[in-house]
């Protein structure tokens, strides 16, 4: 099977390495990938925002399958396109994709479906945004209704804060705050039947104690031992499912990877918000613990045939850490040297914001790479990652260093 895979950043190379592993893949090509992929996929530098571009490639290496790793080309519709041209595609139509490219979209089907989520408002002018605020209090949940290239989102107890934010929003979403620990859980879905994948939890705080700006993820780990034990077949029959169902019965059937991120409060399991596709860094656990081969799954959710398949897991635990450039996530530094990297038993390094020059590897993007360790539980899982994450050097470089350390500690408590 010709598989091609769309993306650049960590989340694509933890897929792509998946891919690759599995025997059914013959041949792995990336667009455009990263140094990282292209130790063992065919990169082609092409623009992803263009759909034509995607496709035309696509026909060129007689493609199989296309699996579409960053939300932009989805909302842009490129799945259609290929899927016109009888081109199985993982991810989905553009129309199903709203579900991540309008959070009122959102809100709308998950009403319909009966999913619970949190209350909101949506604004389009200063006196809604006052109200909005003034109804729900503090702490102020603001979110562009948009795509924000994850920099859509503030919480905040500042009311002016959370003011300036909803008006550099064209259109904006402003809902109640969600208390309790936040979970990821994906869905794969071929547009009838959809997968629960086993839960991971990331952190989104660019610093230790989740202090510091909103970000794209500095890290995260799975399974989740303090989670409810029923936390997969809850999600399945209170989230997904009624989610597939609605898209299905709208007429716009979800195929591809549904992303619930979910808060588990006092009052029971809510949605914080959907995306629509895998989430980056909780991919880069999920994948090296996933033994269902992944190429063929993704190939049976493209073509409908999802029907009797099981998830299978290993019996291990992992965490990932993110190294980030100097002056992430506001005004992150490129150029910055990456040093060899270090060779760990059940360590791997998912680049990300990388790219080859005379000088060597060297940093382009905010989130750098990401270390994840595997192991029995997560304290060798987490030592592990550190102990890769603290042999690799970047200038002026950081990470956090207490990513899945409440969850080990807690887990060798009990």
């Amino acid at each position: 099977m010709k598989i091609l895979l769309v993306g650049s950043g960590g989340r694509e190379h933890a897929l792509g390495l998946g891919l690759h592993q599995d025997p059914a893949c013959t041949s792995l090509h990336v667009a455009p990938g990263n140094p990282g992929i292209a130790e063992f996929a065919q990169c082609h530098a092409i623009d992803i925002t263009s759909n034509a571009q995607i496709v035309a490639l696509a026909q060129e290496i007689a493609a199989d399958l296309v699996v579409i790793g960053p939300e932009l080309p989805l909302v842009n519709g490129v799945a259609d396109d290929l899927r016109r041209l009888k081109i199985a595609v993982f991810g989905p139509s553009k129309a199903a994709a709203q579900l991540e490219g309008s959070k009122t979209f959102a809100k709308e089907v998950m009403s319909d479906a009966g999913v619970p989520t949190a209350h909101s408002f949506t604004c389009e002018s200063k006196g809604e945004i006052e109200r909005a605020l003034d109804s729900f209090g503090a702490p102020y949940v603001v979110k562009d209704d948009g795509l924000a290239g994850g920099k859509g989102v503030v919480v905040t107890h500042n009311r002016q804060e959370a003011l300036d934010h909803a008006l550099a929003c064209k259109r904006v979403v402003i809902e109640e705050y969600l208390n309790g620990p936040e979970v990821s859980l994906f869905g794969i879905s071929d547009g009838v039947s959809i997968l629960a994948m086993q839960p991971a939890q990331d952190f989104k705080r660019a610093h230790d104690n989740d202090q510091g700006p909103n970000t794209g993820g500095m890290g995260a780990y799975s399974p989740l031992p303090w989670a409810p034990s029923d936390i997969i077949d809850d999600t399945y029959k209170q989230v997904l499912a009624p989610m597939i169902a609605e898209m299905s019965a709208r007429g716009t059937p979800f195929v591809g990877l549904l992303y619930a991120g979910l808060a588990l409060t006092d009052h029971g399991t809510r949605v914080i918000e959907f995306n629509v596709r895998f989430g980056d860094p909780e991919t880069q656990v999920l994948i090296p613990l996933l033994k269902t081969p992944l190429a063929t799954l993704l190939y049976k959710a493209a073509t409908a045939g999802l029907a009797d398949t099981v998830l299978e897991w290993r019996d291990e635990s992992a965490v990932t850490v993110v190294l980030a450039a100097e002056g992430y996530p506001s005004a992150p530094q490129s150029g910055g040297c990456i040093s060899a990297f270090p060779s760990i038993e059940h360590v791997q390094i998912f680049q990300a914001g990388t790219s080859q020059n005379g000088q060597g590897l060297v940093a382009t993007g905010g989130r750098v790479l990401t270390v994840t360790g595997v192991g029995g539980d997560l304290t060798e899982a987490r030592d592990r990652a550190y102990r890769g994450i603290s042999q690799i050097s970047l200038p002026g470089s950081f990470y956090r260093s207490d990513i899945a350390l409440n969850a080990s500690v807690a887990e060798k408590g009990n």
